[in-house]
């Protein structure tokens, strides 16, 4: 496993041929091994923009390329050994035990009915070990709490050895110790991930850059500092934003209140 960069070029994206674009062009570069956060109001086009990213939705113009790879003119399996992505919505009735979700990662590097062979076995076993999910391989994976599950998948993914990881708000619907718990997750991954997240403190903490959206469109891109701005944040979320310096880790803290009418 081994982080690409990701360079997106012109992507837009809406449903059919004829239909009116959902999400305008788009451009931007992150380097191989950076965590890029997309934030934005609902509506802003977040989630299709990574649908495009991880290959489900195809863009109506553009390219996506991961590393050397123009990942929508590769076949299905070797785009998977290059995405892999973690969606928002965890299905709780899965009649398989951990340890075989997260086998299915594996999938992309096998043939027909293939049975995982020694390597797979010391990935899965691997992927287990280091999301802390030994203990708990046999379990049902509808047994799980939302962070045991969030948990899972991420080392289903990461058994796919991609090169780039694909988050779709990763911290929604989870306790704030379940929030802590994913984001520790993205601090200590060695490949290169975009995420989208509503919380722009938790954004601005864990991302290396920031891509701003609003009703599908591009409005900014660069580190969290420059990104979101009291101005920008007011003007794009509606409210009166003002940043405070946290005491004493020194950081910055983005405070919300609605503006005065």
């Amino acid at each position: 496993m081994t982080a690409a960069s990701l360079t997106v070029t012109d992507v837009s994206w809406g449903p059919g041929r004829a239909a009116p674009l959902i999400l305008q062009p788009i451009s931007f570069h992150l380097d191989a091994g950076r965590v890029l956060g997309v934030v934005g109001p609902n509506g802003a086009g977040k989630s299709s923009l990574l649908r495009v990213i991880y290959r489900f939705n195809q863009p109506r113009s553009g390219k996506v390329e991961v590393g050397d790879s123009e990942i929508w003119a590769l076949p299905p399996k070797a785009a998977a050994q290059r995405v892999a992505a973690v969606l928002q919505e965890q299905p709780t009735d899965f009649a398989l035990t951990v340890a075989e979700i997260v086998a299915l990662g594996r999938a992309p590097y096998r043939s027909g009915f293939a049975t995982p062979g020694a390597r797979d076995a010391a990935i899965i076993e691997g992927m287990l070990d280091r999301l802390d999910l030994y203990s708990m391989a046999d379990r049902a994976f509808g047994t799980l709490s939302g962070g045991e599950r969030q948990r899972v998948m991420v080392a289903r993914a990461l058994a796919q050895e991609p090169s780039l990881l694909v988050l779709d708000e990763p911290t929604n619907h989870l306790d704030i110790r379940h929030q802590l718990d994913v984001l520790d997750l993205i601090r200590d991954l060695d490949v290169t991930i975009v995420t989208s997240l509503h919380d722009l403190n938790i954004a601005a903490g864990a991302c290396d850059e920031i891509l701003l959206m609003s009703e599908g469109r591009q409005l900014a891109f660069g580190t969290p500092h420059d990104v979101l701005s009291e101005d920008t944040v007011s003007r794009v979320f509606n409210v009166a934003a003002r940043r405070e310096t946290l005491t004493p880790s020194g950081q910055d803290h983005l405070t919300f209140h609605l503006p005065v009418s």
